[in-house]
């Protein structure tokens, strides 16, 4: 069996869309899922972070259990808009030997309207994986596109991170995998993420 790379892009795509997750408080979780685009109280002048990965979504809010993480969204957006965040984007951290100097990324970053991180991937029991997950923060004209531009549905996934979250307490972690959603490796990567892969 291949080897996975220490970052990569895994995700469930289709030929034109990407899906990513979010998790949000109800009040804003909730009309979202109904009206199918994010609601007025939803901050577009914030910096918000998308993830293609279901399980670090999950590690990240607790199976929607955390306060203010409740309702868990699968958002799909186009790929085109997908890959003109990353190719907009700007490491989150400073990496010697990536970027030239300290103050060369912090123009970087401040000019960006995305940034990415790598985060440890998670198995079923949100323990970390040696390999890591992409996570998108997206700023500014990114989020106004994301919202405006890019969503193309929001469904409200709440109920499947539950369903997972029960087999793997009840230990039936079979039973859990067959339902994650099907993330296989995000095609042209190499080419999107030039030296966004320290």
């Amino acid at each position: 069996m291949e080897e996975e790379p220490h970052r990569r892009i895994r995700g469930v795509y289709a030929e034109s869309t990407i899906t990513v997750y979010q998790a949000y408080a109800p009040e804003i979780g909730l009309p979202a899922v109904r009206e199918g685009r994010f609601p007025a109280a939803w901050k577009r002048d914030r910096m918000t972070w998308v993830k293609p990965s279901f399980l670090w979504m999950m590690y990240r809010c607790g199976w929607g259990a955390k306060p203010g993480q409740e309702t868990v969204l699968a958002v799909e957006i186009t790929r085109d808009g997908f890959e003109w965040a990353l190719r907009n984007a700007c490491l989150s951290s400073y990496v010697r030997g990536v970027h030239p100097d300290l103050a060369t990324w912090q123009r970087q970053l401040k000019r960006a309207p995305a940034r990415i991180q790598w985060d440890p991937e998670r198995d079923l029991r949100l323990r970390p994986l040696p390999y890591r997950a992409l996570q998108l923060g997206l700023s500014g004209e990114a989020v106004r596109r994301y919202a405006d531009e890019w969503t193309v549905s929001i469904r409200d996934v709440t109920p499947l991170a539950h369903e997972i979250h029960a087999l793997v307490r009840g230990g039936d972690l079979d039973s859990a995998a067959r339902l994650l959603p099907p993330e296989r490796p995000y095609p042209a990567a190499d080419e999107l993420l030039g030296g966004l892969r320290p």
